[in-house]
């Protein structure tokens, strides 16, 4: 029996990937987007440590390329991912909380003129 190529096998594991994670993020009804979206936010930083390590080894220059392009864009991911917790937790706070935090914009706004 022939030994399978490793690169037809990276490849199918992909691709399947792929297509197992479709299914699972349109399968998901709309009011978990977001808390999935919270907890995905860890499993970008885990992405961000591994390319950082895949970057600074330095082993090929297409390893530094591929890493750099891997940090970047899981640090996207963990950026958006905290915005994105951070206005669903102020959805979940009351008005007067909402009110009481709010900051004049300006010294003209809090009413003092001299």
């Amino acid at each position: 029996m022939p030994t399978p190529d490793p690169l037809l096998i990276s490849v199918t594991i992909f691709v399947v990937a792929i297509f197992v994670g479709y299914e699972l993020i349109t399968k998901v009804p709309p009011t978990l987007h977001t808390p999935l979206m919270s907890g995905s936010n860890a499993i970008s930083g885990i992405v961000l440590v591994g390319a950082v390590i895949v970057a600074g080894r330095g082993h090929s220059d297409l390893g530094i390329v591929l890493g750099t392009g891997a940090v970047a864009l899981a640090t996207v991911n963990v950026v958006g991912g905290f915005l994105v917790t951070d206005r669903m937790l102020q959805m979940f706070r009351s008005r007067e909380s909402q009110q009481r935090d709010k900051k004049p914009d300006s010294p003209q706004d809090s009413g003092d003129k001299n």
